[in-house]
């Protein structure tokens, strides 16, 4: 019997300066949240490896770094060569999340040949002054998995909301001198990152989700956002293997 392929990936920014974009007005202090993502899916790594899910083969897949000022960071400028060839012009080192994805996002596509792919990340403040604290953004061109991860979020009670991926914001990562631009205009700058990120998964269903809210309580610090979330959605893939995506 086949095994429904599972991709789950995760931003794991262990601290983030900005680098020489660096970030000012103490935004800096609660940097630490910005592996959010990560801990999140190694959270539901644990609870789906204690669940065993029937007929799922899962892998969880961390981009895991700093964004520091040294000798050798990146600057505003420089041009990047993803995993799958594309060139990249880096408008803001600030902008370094969605760098460290692309390639996660390729090696979950092209390497590990997964069927299906979702990505927790703390990528955009943007996506905060859209939804506020209480719940992450969703984007997806693919309607039933947009569907199975708003199911999940009834269950768990970690509220996401579906959000548009406007292609004619594409305009704003075009580049001169590169295929893309790592950063948009400050307008929509949450949509234009998950426009981004669509650079790096061919035809195949694939999410964004965008965590930068949710994943941290001024009261308490972290939340563990988005591991019952994963770990729910993963479960209703069991006993899938053999349907079409």
């Amino acid at each position: 019997k086949n095994l429904r392929k599972l991709g789950i990936v995760g931003k794991g920014l262990l601290f983030d300066t900005g680098g020489y974009d660096i970030k000012t007005g103490g935004s800096m202090a609660a940097m630490k949240f910005d592996c959010g993502g990560a801990a999140a899916i190694l959270g539901a790594a644990r609870a789906i490896a204690t669940l065993q899910p029937p007929d799922v083969e899962v892998h969880f897949v961390i981009a895991a770094c700093e964004n520091m000022i040294n000798e050798r960071a990146m600057v505003p400028g420089d041009i990047l060569i993803a995993s799958n060839g594309k060139t990249i012009e880096v408008g803001n080192t600030d902008a370094e999340g969605r760098l460290t994805m692309a390639d996660a996002l390729v090696y979950v596509d092209k390497e590990l040949e997964c069927e299906r792919i979702i990505e927790l990340s703390t990528l955009t403040g943007a996506c905060m002054i859209s939804l506020g604290k209480a719940m992450a953004g969703l984007w997806t061109n693919d309607d039933q998995l947009a569907n199975e991860l708003e199911e999940a979020s009834r269950v768990t009670g970690e509220k996401l909301w579906c959000m548009p991926l406007a292609e004619e914001y594409k305009e704003q990562l075009r580049s001169k001198i590169a295929d893309i631009k790592n950063i948009g205009t400050r307008y929509g700058g949450a949509i234009t990152a998950a426009l981004f990120l669509q650079n790096f998964v061919e035809s195949k269903p694939f999410a964004h989700i965008d965590i930068a809210g949710p994943v941290w309580s001024d009261k308490v610090g972290a939340t563990g956002y988005g591991a019952k979330l994963v770990t729910e959605w993963v479960c209703r893939q069991g006993g899938k293997g053999d349907e079409e995506t």
